[in-house]
């Protein structure tokens, strides 16, 4: 079986959006920051966030059944950290950043690059996380902006602005690769 810290080095691997996850409702408000969000298909519009089970906020998107994925810009980053805080109170995270709400009422970020107000269709338990498969009821997005991104355990900023305006030199195609007993040469 693969060790945890193998798994985790080559995840370390695979670039993802940060977000910040918010939910308001009988449970009260809930937010925190995530990375493990994806979309699952556009009909009907859903995607996926997976939480771990030990987070206090979990109790409270199940609870609530509604979460807002608000994707964060480079300008973001502190932010960010701030709501990965879990020892800071929901008040003090939510006091950083102005808010307002959509479809579901949960709190939506003003100034996000994009903001995907969900209504929680239904949970999964998958060892350490619980994955929330959530149904987009509104959707809003704000103009041009770089996306902050988390990869190699750092947070970068990617987008028109990070990429140089001069394209790089084509690499030459892929040739194609026989494979002994497999590849024939066509007759």
């Amino acid at each position: 079986m693969l060790d945890k810290s193998t798994f985790r080095d080559a995840m370390a691997g695979l670039g993802a959006a940060v977000n910040i996850i918010s939910s308001d409702g009988k449970a009260g408000l809930a937010g925190c920051t995530a990375s493990a969000v994806c979309g699952v298909t556009d009909e009907p519009p859903t995607l996926l966030v997976c939480i771990n089970r030990s987070s206090r906020n979990n109790a409270a998107f199940r609870s609530n059944g509604k979460l807002c994925v608000n994707v964060l810009s480079a300008e973001q980053q502190a932010l960010a950290a701030h709501f990965a805080k879990s020892a800071l109170a929901i008040e003090e995270r939510f006091a950083a950043a102005q808010w307002d709400d959509l479809a579901t009422g949960a709190p939506v970020l003003q100034d996000a690059l994009a903001s995907l107000d969900c209504e929680i269709e239904s949970v999964t338990e998958v060892g350490t996380h619980t994955v929330f498969f959530c149904a987009v009821k509104a959707a809003r997005t704000q103009g041009a902006g770089d996306a902050l991104i988390y990869y190699g355990r750092r947070y970068h900023r990617v987008g028109e602005r990070s990429v140089h305006a001069t394209p790089a030199a084509s690499p030459a195609p892929p040739q194609p690769r026989q494979r002994p007993g497999r590849d024939r040469p066509a007759e």
